[in-house]
């Protein structure tokens, strides 16, 4: 090695130290621990836990302070309120067991119900309670009504009944219950009858179909006639 390479070796060496001793000069010791730095911002909770299991029951607390005194009870009010629920549960009982009743004997067409009423009344008494019943006494004005009526009454095992038909009136012949006259159809046993109103001039059928006149002060069953428009069966309460 000659002369030349020795020193370019030589300085090359003390520049490499004296780089090193300048770095450490810059960068110097280690200092101390600083103070503790402030508390970050909260970040993103975590996802729920699993339900722990129930504690104990706590202790029974104190009892509260005693209430008010209530008011007087304004018994007459309420006893007037359950005496008309009563009266309200007998008309329904009464409801339901005359809906019985229809079911197991009522006769219907296509626009009516007919229903056999077995309480002995006079004519006007049998006029009044078909009408509290919501209909009125049956008025055969056609051939088909006439017999299905008769059917029902013998069915029924009776041979008579009212039928919703006067044989006289002011000023006219025979009118039905409804104040219509009689015209397109009638069923009168020997002859239809022409006389003034009177005490005989109420109308039965019997059996067989057939329409006599009658004392309308005799009591015998009658039959009631329903408008299905009415509401059906609800009509007949």
């Amino acid at each position: 090695m000659d002369s030349a390479s020795n020193t370019t070796m030589i300085v090359s060496g003390r520049c490499s130290d004296t780089f090193h001793m300048d770095v450490l000069s810059a960068i110097g010791l280690t200092g101390e621990l600083g103070d503790k730095g402030e508390v970050g911002r909260t970040g993103k909770m975590g996802p729920a836990g699993d339900k722990g299991d129930a504690g104990e029951a706590g202790v029974d607390g104190p009892s509260g302070l005693k209430g008010k005194a209530g008011t007087t009870c304004d018994c007459g009010r309420y006893r007037k309120v359950v005496g008309q629920m009563d009266i309200n549960v007998r008309k329904l009982k009464n409801a339901v067991k005359f809906v019985k009743n229809v079911i197991l004997g009522i006769k219907e067409t296509e626009e009516k119900f007919y229903l056999i009423v077995k309480e002995a009344r006079k004519y006007r008494d049998a006029l009044i309670n078909c009408k509290l019943r919501g209909g009125m006494l049956a008025m055969p004005k056609t051939t088909d009504t006439n017999t299905l009526i008769a059917d029902y009454v013998t069915q029924a095992g009776l041979t008579q009944v009212f039928i919703g038909l006067q044989a006289g009136q002011k000023g006219g012949g025979p009118v039905y219950a409804d104040l219509t006259p009689v015209r397109n159809y009638t069923a009168w046993g020997l002859e239809e009858p022409s006389g003034a109103p009177s005490n005989t001039s109420c109308v039965k059928m019997v059996s067989t179909g057939t329409w006599n006149q009658v004392e309308c002060d005799i009591t015998m069953y009658y039959v009631c006639e329903f408008k299905k428009s009415r509401r059906g069966l609800a009509a007949v309460l």
